[in-house]
């Protein structure tokens, strides 16, 4: 898919978001990348083979919730 020079990473490594971008869409929370993954906006991926790929998103502090 990808007729970048040098070519994008492939779907299956593991730099795979590094691929440009092909169509974006913030309002529906998805994007696709040229090497045919699509890219949700809570981290997860589909792969082009349909392989899903669980959102990996690095939880900080900021983000813990406890209850008062």
């Amino acid at each position: 898919m990808c007729q970048h020079h040098p070519a994008c990473p492939s779907a299956d490594s593991a730099d795979r978001e590094a691929a440009h971008l092909v169509a974006h869409f913030p309002q529906q929370g998805w994007s696709l990348l040229c090497n045919g993954v699509l890219c949700f906006e809570d981290t997860g991926e589909l792969l082009p083979d349909g392989q899903i790929i669980a959102p990996h998103r690095p939880l900080g502090v900021e983000h813990v919730v406890t209850a008062a």
